[in-house]
């Protein structure tokens, strides 16, 4: 059976709530989500009922809320969305930080993935390209491939990487700092998780936490939050930015 999980504007903004808070405290209880939300508690009820049925959350009255894996890889994609377009409305636009995020919460629900790619492109595009000119727009248009980051930037990582001389280990960032990465080498196994997230050649990455040993690195990279072990940055080579 093939299960229906088209959400509404509405049901999208539970489910992202539900996953802010799930990674905040772990439990989630319905007047979380109503205080967050500033909703009524039968509000809540019903969304959550919706939610269980198209099973993408585990819930039953008086129990914590947990999200099912294709209800947290939903809530992902929408956390994404909002991240991307809020980091270019202020980056690029340079718009108010609350202005940007209300205006992502609008028109997260109903822009398409290949746009949000191509939000990330131009943002990384603006972050790394230095300098400018009447020329600006076609060098961004050649910065910005159809082909799928995850084949380029395994073809580039093993075939071509790229050098410099300003180049570091990621694990040798501070919280706060950017970077763009050069290459990444190391055994193919480690690397196709954060091939697939977007960890790739040519992407800007920000350092967001360091665990107080070193392991792991809490990143963002093409609007997704990361945290890496060890073994995963060792072969990771960036330039600062």
């Amino acid at each position: 059976m093939t299960l229906n999980t088209t959400l509404t504007a509405s049901l999208e903004d539970y489910l992202e709530v539900i996953f802010h808070i799930a990674s905040a405290k772990q439990a989630v209880k319905p007047r979380d989500i109503a205080k967050r939300m500033q909703v009524s508690f039968a509000s809540v009820t019903g969304a959550l009922r919706s939610l269980a049925e198209k099973q993408l959350i585990h819930y039953a009255p008086y129990d914590l809320i947990t999200l099912t894996p294709t209800g947290e890889e939903m809530a992902k994609d929408v956390v994404r969305r909002h991240e991307v377009l809020h980091d270019f409305f202020v980056d690029v636009l340079a718009v108010d930080d609350e202005e940007a995020g209300n205006a992502a919460c609008l028109m997260e629900h109903s822009i398409p993935k290949t746009i949000v790619d191509r939000f990330i492109l131009f943002l990384e595009f603006v972050q790394t390209y230095p300098g400018g000119g009447s020329d600006w727009i076609e060098r961004f248009k050649q910065h910005t491939p159809i082909a799928s980051h995850i084949e380029e930037g395994s073809r580039r990582s093993e075939a071509m990487p790229l050098k410099s001389a300003a180049a570091l280990k990621l694990k040798k960032l501070l919280p706060g700092e950017k970077a763009k990465i050069l290459q990444i080498s190391g055994r193919s196994a480690l690397n196709k998780r954060i091939l697939h997230m977007g960890v790739a050649p040519g992407a800007v990455v920000e350092i967001e936490r360091i665990a107080p040993l070193g392991d792991p690195i809490d990143i963002k990279v093409r609007g997704y939050h990361l945290s890496l072990r060890k073994e995963e940055t060792d072969g990771i080579e960036v330039e600062r930015i």
